[in-house]
C-alpha cells in the first residue's frame, strides 16, 4: 500500500494502524453504503475523514466512527455482522488516499429514510446514489 496517507497520519501513524483504519472504515462504508455504487462508498468514507479533520468532531477515525448516534450501522452493531466487500475495501483505500467526491461534506443521509429534521438545514453539496451529502 505504500506510504501512510496524510489523512491517517493525523490520527495514527504506524503502518499497522493504517491497516486497522482501512478495515474499520471499510466496515462502516459497508454498513452505511453497502448497496451504493462505488462512488457512493468512497463518498461515505470521505465524510468520515472530513469529520476527523473538523474541529466539530473527534480527531481520530475511531472517535468519529464511534461517536454516539453518528452512524446507524455502528449504533445498531451491524458493522460487525458482515465482512466488508471488495468494493468497500477499495473505497476505504481511495478515501484514505484523499479522494473526496463530496467536496468537503460532513454529513450524509438517505432522504427515503426518516432523519432528524435538522439534517435538512445543512447546506446540500451533492447527491451520489441514494445519499445526500452536505456541510
Amino acid at each position: 500500500m505504500g506510504s501512510v496517507p496524510e489523512t491517517v497520519k493525523t490520527a495514527e501513524a504506524s503502518p499497522a494502524s493504517y491497516k486497522d483504519n482501512l478495515w474499520l472504515l471499510a466496515r462502516v462504508i459497508q454498513g452505511e453504503a453497502g448497496g451504493e455504487p462505488f462512488l457512493g462508498k468512497v463518498a461515505v468514507g470521505a465524510v468520515i475523514l472530513n469529520r476527523m479533520r473538523s474541529s466539530s468532531f473527534p480527531n481520530t477515525l475511531a472517535g468519529v466512527i464511534f461517536q454516539p448516534y453518528a452512524f446507524e450501522s455502528v449504533a445498531r452493531g451491524t458493522i460487525w455482522w458482515f465482512r466488508p466487500s471488495r468494493d468497500s475495501l477499495r473505497a476505504a483505500a481511495a478515501a484514505l488516499a484523499g479522494w473526496d467526491p463530496t467536496y468537503g461534506a460532513l454529513y450524509f443521509w438517505n432522504p427515503a429514510k426518516p432523519v432528524n429534521p435538522w439534517m435538512w438545514t445543512r447546506r446540500i453539496i451533492t447527491q451520489i446514489g441514494r445519499h445526500i451529502f452536505a456541510r
